[in-house]
């Protein structure tokens, strides 16, 4: 396999209140705040960003938190992986455009249900 997931560049974690969790990762633990969009709040920890959902509970607890796998290209990464038994919840989505590079990702889950991620920054 030349797809090797060893680099996370992203962690999802579902909380109750954006506003609450912005306040302390922020003010109390310290972190760099990025950016928020929406519900959607994004700090820095030392080059992994930590993505803060706010909302109701999820139905699932294997979405309650997602790890991002940083791949250089995401659909050659997906090929591989899917070879070898992943089952992807769709194609690779355009995610958002930043302004020195577009975010793709593609889904997945491990055999617990949790939700995992292949992420590329393109540029």
């Amino acid at each position: 396999m030349s797809t090797t997931l060893s680099s996370l560049g992203q962690i999802a974690l579902h909380v109750a209140d954006a506003d609450a969790s912005e306040r302390f990762y922020r003010d109390a633990l310290g972190l760099p705040f990025l950016f928020r969009s929406g519900n959607l709040v994004f700090f820095d920890c030392a080059g992994v960003r930590l993505m803060l959902q706010g909302g109701p509970a999820p139905r699932s607890p294997g979405n309650t938190v997602c790890l991002y796998f940083k791949v250089p290209a995401i659909e050659p990464a997906m090929d591989e992986l899917s070879d070898l038994g992943v089952e992807f919840e769709g194609a690779p989505q355009l995610i958002a455009r930043m302004p020195d590079h577009e975010l793709w990702m593609g889904f997945f889950r491990d055999p617990d249900g949790y939700l995992l991620a292949l992420m590329e920054e393109r540029r």
